[in-house]
């Protein structure tokens, strides 16, 4: 947990607004049992995706161990914020400590900047794959990739302990009203009572590397891999290639969008607070709520392995 000296701030504790214009109690009941259905539906998916890859020793490649990974990343977003929404649309639990408050916002912003580099290492697994077949064994082991995924992980938690030190520098001696659903960056410094220009500038700088250099090299992995197929005589050949693609670039494109709607949103003057708070929130649900449906529908060797799964527990009879 974070932790502080508050010598130089007279607030102990923060309280969560949510949505300014959602304040009636009817709506809140109704944003929190949708909120409370999708994070069971998040918890279910991903806890399956796991499952699967734990039960069948077939898929324990470097693919799936990222996969894996991302889904299991995918929980602990959601778990970060969720569960504390509830609580505060539900019952009213709107206050959070000074210090779980700023863990909250390190988890947050961890958890998408994690889960932005392990993107961009999800996308070089499949750039070696398919442009250095040969070499993929040898640059793409088991053992390398869990490296490197905790690589993605450290990396993920030390860019926003940058802010964050920073952010938690500043004094805190009114304002404790938060209007967000959760502890995030923006809303909290906007509460200090001294200068945050540095503050600001920083964060930006932060955010948009961790989005845009990760991005930027998903894309450059991506045109030299349609070059290499281009260049495959066959077209079978072709389509199989683009087809173990086609489900990273379905996940890739809700991530990076939502993202990139949270950023838009806080750049177009007159953009209401509602509708910020909301690209937030769908930031944090769509993308965690999407994976395991797109890696299912999409990825054959996991709906086999499912139903292997299930035949090997004997849940699905053998007809």
């Amino acid at each position: 947990m974070v932790e502080t000296n508050q010598t130089s701030t007279s607030v102990t504790e923060f309280i969560i607004v949510g949505f300014p214009g959602l304040q009636d109690q009817e709506s809140k009941i109704i944003l929190s049992g949708v909120l409370m259905t999708l994070y069971l539906l998040i918890l279910v998916g991903n806890l399956l995706m796991i499952f699967i890859f734990f039960a069948d020793e077939s898929i324990h490649t470097p693919m799936y161990i990222l996969i894996c990974s991302l889904a299991f990343l995918d929980i602990i977003v959601v778990t970060v914020t969720v569960p504390k929404m509830v609580a505060a649309f539900m019952f009213d639990f709107k206050t959070i400590s000074y210090n779980s408050c700023f863990t909250q916002l390190l988890f947050h912003h961890g958890m998408i900047m994690t889960e932005s580099f392990l993107l961009g290492l999800m996308a070089y697994d499949r750039f070696v794959a398919i442009c250095r077949p040969l070499h993929y064994p040898n640059i793409m082991t088991n053992l390398g990739v869990v490296r490197k995924i905790i690589s993605c992980w450290v990396g993920g938690f030390v860019c926003p302990s940058i802010p964050l030190s920073l952010a938690l520098r500043l004094t805190y001696c009114g304002p404790n009203k938060i209007v967000h659903c959760f502890c995030d960056h923006v809303s909290v410094i906007r509460l200090a009572c001294s200068e945050t220009v540095v503050n600001n500038y920083v964060a930006l700088t932060i955010s948009l590397s961790t989005l845009f250099f990760p991005l930027f090299f998903i894309l450059l992995s991506y045109i030299r891999i349609v070059r290499s197929v281009l260049k495959i005589a066959k077209s079978e050949e072709c389509v199989k290639a683009f087809s173990t693609c086609i489900t990273h670039i379905f996940v890739i494109s809700v991530f990076f969008l939502t993202a990139a709607s949270v950023y838009i949103s806080y750049r177009i003057p007159g953009t209401s607070t509602d509708m910020r708070i909301m690209a937030a929130l769908i930031q944090n649900i769509l993308p965690p709520l999407m994976n395991p449906i797109i890696y299912c529908l999409r990825t054959k060797e996991i709906r086999e392995s499912f139903l292997r799964t299930l035949r090997k527990n004997k849940i699905l009879s053998v007809t």
